[in-house]
């Protein structure tokens, strides 16, 4: 058995630790779109494949018996490419996500199928947004350039966002409520703009929505190939056929 995982998100990271705690034998691999990205336990490589092929001769050169899909739910061709290297190499596959998140009572969520549609849902008066989105669509945001924009990012962009009224904060979750409702009223925030990635890291800024009674344009996920998918580092481990105590006999 060999593993490899698809990381960059938490979730990623404590299945590292859990197959390296087991001493199963895997390896790990980031993207690249981090400028420092968490040590992880395990031999870890950084940087895309090249597109499905790519990712198929990795996983024959390397000698891959299961490819585990942790990317962020958002990270749409990565995850289509894993679907189809897995396939043509005939190795068995799952991916670790996590469930999306759902509106409760006092929400005011408007949801959107894509960024376009995320910015088309801001045309009107200015206002004081938060986009919590990441940085690699922030350009797209300067079609509605009447609003001020607080970008929250891991990194400090490398250029400035190209957007006339922003301010930038530098953060990396996990957030809090007091954090988040504090940097929202600091800044006035009007409107928020996020992702539905799903999982405790960031949903605290919905729950401080929701108490502010302020709106959410909530950009819904990407539909992918049919796959099997698991929420939890136990039902992959169990998937992989070990058991989630890392005293119990491995048998590797």
């Amino acid at each position: 058995m060999k593993v490899l995982i698809l990381g960059g998100t938490t979730e990623a990271s404590a299945l590292a630790s859990a197959l390296a705690e087991r001493s199963i034998p895997a390896l790990f691999s980031y993207a690249g779109r981090v400028t420092a990205p968490k040590p992880q336990p395990l031999p870890t490589r950084v940087g895309g494949f090249g597109g499905v092929e790519g990712l198929a001769a990795f996983l024959a050169d390397n000698r891959i018996t299961h490819l585990v899909d942790a990317t962020h739910p958002f990270a749409e061709r990565m995850s289509r490419n894993a679907v189809s290297a897995a396939q043509r190499s005939d190795i068995r596959f799952i991916a670790l996500t996590r469930p999306p998140w759902e509106p409760m009572a006092g929400d005011h969520w408007q949801r959107v199928a894509s960024v376009d549609a995320a910015v088309n849902a801001l045309a009107g008066p200015p206002q004081r947004v938060l986009l919590a989105i990441g940085r690699m669509h922030l350009a797209a945001f300067a079609a509605q350039p009447q609003h001020h924009y607080l970008l929250r990012l891991v990194d400090r962009p490398e250029a400035p966002p190209p957007l006339p009224r922003h301010r930038v904060t530098i953060d990396r979750g996990p957030f809090t409520l007091d954090s988040d409702l504090a940097l929202l009223r600091e800044h006035g925030v009007e409107r928020l703009v996020c992702k539905n990635a799903g999982g405790d890291g960031a949903v605290s800024k919905l729950t401080a929505a929701r108490q502010l009674g302020l709106p959410v344009v909530m950009i819904e996920r990407p539909a992918l190939p049919p796959r099997q998918e698991v929420h939890s580092i136990d039902e992959v481990l169990a998937w992989l056929g070990h058991d989630s105590d890392p005293d119990a006999d491995l048998g590797v």
